[in-house]
Formats: structure tokens, C-alpha cells, sequence
């Protein structure tokens, strides 16, 4: 299991629906151009799907993006 760095100071809940067939390139370029935010510091970007139903979240670790997804279901106990 893949952990952000501990020295994360912030994390970022990207505010409108994203398409998730963007990967990495393309929620970069929404944070530097949405959220003002340069992409390299040591803080966490979430972002969600219109049903709300998935999760991406978007970090540098040292020397590359790490991009998690997960699925949320709701019925599940």
C-alpha cells in the first residue's frame, strides 16, 4: 500500500465534478490552472466523479506523480 509522505501539509478537495478519464497530465493541469496551486509541494489533491461514486488523489512523491483510485459503493455495509 502506497502512503503519501508524511510531510504533507495541506490537502485540496478539487470543488467541481471531473471527468475521470483524465489521469495524471490532465488533473496537473487542473490543479495549476483551478486551484492556483504548484503541483510539486508536499499536499494532496482530491478529486471526485459527478455521482460521486469514485475518488482520485493526486501527489508527488520525490521523483514522480502518485495517482490513487478508489471506488466507493454506497449500499456496501
Amino acid at each position: 500500500m502506497m502512503r503519501p509522505d508524511a510531510k504533507v501539509q495541506k490537502v485540496y478537495l478539487y470543488p467541481k465534478p471531473v471527468d475521470f478519464r483524465k489521469s495524471i497530465n490532465g488533473l496537473a493541469a487542473l490543479v495549476e490552472l483551478d486551484i492556483k496551486v504548484e503541483v510539486f509541494n508536499p499536499v494532496l489533491f482530491v478529486f471526485l466523479n459527478r455521482t460521486r461514486s469514485q475518488v482520485k488523489i493526486l501527489y508527488w512523491e520525490r521523483n514522480g506523480f502518485c495517482l490513487c483510485i478508489r471506488s466507493i459503493n454506497p449500499t456496501y455495509p
